[in-house]
């Protein structure tokens, strides 16, 4: 029994000298006394503070959660939402949606640009259409049915053309461009349809510029 206590003493001696810093030299007070275990790195405590490193957000819901839970004002989300809308009407190449991307689409959205065309007015032809079907006169709805047939008719011809053309154009300036032409006129053909104040990006020429 006395055997037994003694080696549990000395095993606490040996555990409490190993904790204990070493003696300070009274030689050289100034000096650090040594801790009796190699300094963590910075890197290492920093890690043991933040821990692990998040998975990127799988779904838009946890995206969102995630930017709810970071400190950013309401104010500063608005600012650089206007600032992200306002870059992309200027036709930053980098806030552009994917299919606006690129010189080539941006020489296609000149070159429609410079031209007046008819079918900037399916908006508003769609428009009308829709409150002619509401009038409960029939002669109204007739002449409104003709009137659109009829728009349709040219503004799809107007594409076709300007859908020919803008590829020749395309293919004389980017001669090792590899678009599909049937996907160069149905670009040309989707920015001649809206309104142009409408488009975005905004144009960069106006009506009867040379491109």
């Amino acid at each position: 029994m006395v055997r037994f206590l003694r080696r549990n003493a000395d095993e606490a001696a040996d555990t409490t000298a190993e904790d204990m810093p070493a003696e300070v030299n009274p030689a050289d007070p100034s000096r650090t006394p040594a801790k009796g275990r190699p300094t963590p790195k910075r890197r290492e405590a920093e890690g043991k503070r933040r821990g692990p490193v998040p998975p990127p957000p799988r779904t838009q819901r946890e995206a969102l959660k995630r930017a709810r839970g970071n400190k950013v004002s309401k104010e500063e989300r608005r600012a650089a939402a206007v600032e992200r809308r306002q870059r992309m009407m200027a036709g930053e190449d980098k806030y552009l949606l994917p299919r606006d991307r690129g010189p080539v689409k941006a020489y296609i959205r000149d070159v429609v640009d410079s031209r007046r065309n008819l079918m900037g007015l399916f908006m508003p032809l769609a428009i009308l259409v829709f409150v002619a079907l509401l009038v409960p006169m029939p002669a109204v709805q007739q002449y409104a049915t003709l009137v659109t047939t009829f728009m349709l008719l040219a503004m799809i011809l107007e594409g076709f053309v300007l859908g020919r053309l803008v590829v020749k154009r395309v293919r004389l300036k980017f001669p090792d461009d590899t678009s599909r032409g049937l996907s160069i006129g149905w670009y040309s053909f989707i920015r001649a349809s809206q309104l142009r104040r409408l488009r975005v990006p905004k144009p960069r020429v106006s009506p009867g510029d040379k491109v």
